[in-house]
């Protein structure tokens, strides 16, 4: 068969990789345009460097559902599309071109978690399995028919970035059955109960901001979920005073553990063998790893020692 690959991000490029070692005929890369970088430097979608090392036409249209990006997408002659974290929404017109369909790689078991951030979703509410799941893409959002799905346990101190780049393998042995069903007449849609939909919509940076007053296992989940984006934070006043210039002083947490027993008032960081420890609304958590802004990344106790206890908020 012949596929063109739309994809942005890196978890794509297990998938794309695969299709360019297997008998199918990786036709080209559609991928966002390069972005302006720091300075006057220009940064390059993932994919991009990925498929140039393949030999793979690269296209990079800035609108991929005008005219002309609709009949440079004709020219590939393609017989199958695979989508994975474009970044694009896709017309009709645009998913009636390959002759056999428009298939989407996407980070969830369907119909749990449609959206942009199912991986964040997953972790944060306390799911123990997650998955891939291959599906045919119609216009309401992630809801087509499902040709195959990958099951995968989660970590119990997996992060969202661990997680992603374990689901991005995951999906190329899972895309190259598809397609080999597809190409055999094989291949058996299977509908999505729609009245199970859960969402995951795109995640704000604001999101981040640590809720104090929920469980320490739910702080840690969030912690998790949110690393390494947007990043999971909380503004630190010492001894509850302001820091220098009026302002609390904003700290990513990076890695938290929950421990026995309760710490206190919600948000407050005291001292526990050695360690920082914050209390939540039920239980607390050892901070492992923080990060103050514009400082390197510490323990809680070095954290202790040099900014003493406080209260988060």
């Amino acid at each position: 068969m012949r596929v063109l690959f739309l994809g942005t991000g890196t978890f794509g490029e297990p998938a794309m990789r695969a299709i360019a070692a297997s008998p199918h005929d990786l036709v080209g890369l559609v991928t966002q345009p390069d972005r302006g970088g720091k300075g006057k430097h220009t940064a390059a979608p993932p994919l991009k460097a990925a498929a140039e090392e393949l030999g793979v036409p690269v296209f990079q249209p800035a609108k991929v559902n005008v005219a002309d990006s609709l009949d440079r997408l004709r020219a590939f002659e393609a017989d199958a599309f695979i989508v994975a974290a474009y970044g694009q929404i896709l017309s009709e017109t645009l998913l009636s071109i390959p002759r056999i369909g428009a298939f989407n790689l996407h980070a969830s078991l369907l119909p749990k978690f449609r959206g942009a951030a199912p991986i964040h979703a997953a972790i944060r509410g306390g799911e123990e399995e997650t998955g891939v799941t291959i599906f045919r893409i119609v216009r309401r959002l992630d809801a087509g028919p499902m040709l195959g799905t990958e099951a995968t346990a989660i970590g119990r101190s997996e992060t969202a970035g661990e997680l992603h780049d374990r689901l991005a393998v995951l999906a190329a042995p899972l895309t190259l059955e598809t397609l080999d069903a597809l190409d055999a007449g094989t291949a058996v849609p299977v509908r999505q109960d729609h009245d199970l939909a859960t969402y995951a919509p795109q995640m704000e940076k604001a999101e981040g901001r640590i809720d104090w007053t929920r469980s320490a296992a739910a702080v840690s989940r969030h912690v998790r979920g949110m690393s390494p984006w947007p990043g999971a934070f909380s503004l630190f006043e010492p001894g509850g005073l302001q820091t220098k210039g009026g302002k609390p002083a904003r700290c990513l947490f990076e890695s938290v553990e929950v421990v026995a027993g309760d710490g206190g008032e919600p948000g407050e960081a005291t001292e526990r063998a050695g360690d920082m420890v914050v209390a939540c609304g039920s239980g607390a958590v050892r901070v492992r790893s923080i990060k103050p802004a514009g400082k390197r990344a510490m323990t809680g106790a070095e954290f202790l020692r040099g900014r003493g206890a406080g209260r988060f908020g």
